[in-house]
């Protein structure tokens, strides 16, 4: 079993990144789980030195002999503070700040600054709901409300949710967006993540009428229907100039994910992402694409004499009455189709004959789909292509796939799909 470490990276550029040492150790009070971290620039909490703002990390502590025992009160909310820019923390020696109130599952806590109430507003996955608090100084927290029973999907445990506002088509109606994730229940099998857009006071999030008249009668909100884009939430206080935000998700699934193949390293983190709002006459939905500094720092591939095909790839297919796309594949015969299905309205992503497949049963047992949410006659997408991963973003960020593989050698073609690969 792991240590369970809070790892850390940094990027100039959203694009190439950095490790760093490891940010937080266990200790006496457990693992470190996942959480988040804000700016404190008007020093509510106290930590910070000379005019300098700290960085205050929110995370869940993971008591293992408690989970061993079988005992409710395995995990509580703790706290850690850096004065010089995240490189080194401090943990707080009043940890918890939130004990746990006799849920199993209680963890993952995301918090931000909500500037029209002036407070603090932290985001907590509970089960199988989500339960909000508010704090004016990020060491004392009070419990607002919850949100979640019989709403979304409850396949499994509810994890790593995420609440922010965000223009809608970039003009002046706000709507606030819920992301969930959820282990197993994705909508091809494991992990992914759902969303829900609505409003937030303060001090409840309610769904918006519009939107949950949708998600009852079409149940398609998901930020990625890949099998492997999970548990992704975004940076605080990183607003692009035109308010949309910053996104990056872990690149796997819990169905398999700790038995990769691999030696050296387990797991991968996806590109940013610039995450947004539209609505249209289907209502409203989370669009996402790659953060535009990939443009600058991938190369295009749009020449077959490129090998390996690594970077990034625009296409756009005619909408027609049959299946169109694409197959990668190298020269150990090792291949991946992908592209959409007029008859069912549908994207695929077959990774079958993708290399590995063997190590576990759930990993290619099944064509991944997701549904085309656009009416547009021609089917654009953009498709960002790593040694073992690819990631579509189709119709301008509507509806993403992403999905990981492990082959012998990266693939060097790129060949449209007819019917011989049919």
């Amino acid at each position: 079993m792991g240590t369970y470490a809070l790892g850390h990276a940094t990027s100039k550029d959203l694009v190439h990144w950095e490790e760093k040492p490891i940010a937080l150790y266990p200790d006496e009070m457990g693992y470190i789980f996942s959480g988040s971290a804000v700016v404190d620039f008007e020093n509510t909490s106290g930590f910070g030195k000379e005019g300098k703002p700290p960085i205050i990390a929110l995370f869940t502590h993971h008591d293992a002999a408690k989970a061993k025992a079988k005992a409710i009160d395995v995990e509580t909310q703790s706290i850690a503070y850096s004065l010089d820019e995240g490189l080194t923390w401090t943990k707080y020696e009043g940890n918890p700040v939130i004990e746990n109130p006799g849920i199993r599952d209680f963890r993952d806590p995301k918090v931000f600054w909500d500037k029209q109430n002036a407070q603090w507003v932290m985001v907590l996955a509970a089960q199988d709901r989500i339960r909000m608090y508010r704090s004016a100084n990020l060491k004392q927290w009070e419990y607002l409300s919850e949100f979640g029973e019989k709403i979304g999907h409850h396949g499994g445990v509810w994890e790593c949710p995420d609440l922010f506002p965000l223009k809608v088509n970039g003009g002046e109606e706000t709507k606030w967006v819920l992301l969930v994730s959820i282990n197993p229940g994705g909508p091809n099998g494991g992990s992914a993540t759902q969303y829900f857009i609505g409003d937030f006071d303060g001090k409840t999030f309610e769904m918006d009428t519009d939107f949950a008249q949708g998600l009852d009668s079409q149940n398609n909100y998901w930020v990625d229907f890949g099998r492997d884009n999970y548990a992704g939430v975004t940076w605080h206080n990183s607003e692009r100039n035109n308010g949309n935000k910053l996104f990056i998700g872990w690149m796997s699934n819990w169905d398999y994910a700790q038995e990769v193949p691999t030696e050296k390293w387990r797991s991968a983190m996806t590109v940013a992402r610039e995450l947004s709002l539209e609505k249209d006459q289907d209502g409203y939905r989370l669009m996402n694409l790659p953060v535009e500094e990939i443009n600058a720092n991938l190369p295009e591939f749009p020449s077959q004499k490129e090998t390996p095909l690594l970077g990034r790839h625009h296409f756009e297919l005619p909408v027609g009455k049959e299946t169109k796309g694409f197959l990668l594949r190298n020269a150990m015969g090792e291949e991946i189709r992908f592209g959409f299905n007029p008859k069912t309205n549908e994207y695929f992503f077959d990774r079958s004959k993708g290399g590995n497949t063997q190590f576990n049963e759930k990993f290619a047992n099944t064509i991944s789909v997701a549904p085309r949410l656009s009416n547009d006659s021609i089917v654009k997408a953009t498709l960002i292509l790593d040694k073992t991963s690819a990631e579509l973003f189709w119709d301008n960020g509507k509806t993403v796939m992403t999905e990981i593989f492990f082959l012998q050698s990266p693939f060097d073609k790129m060949l449209p799909l007819n019917a011989t690969h049919e």
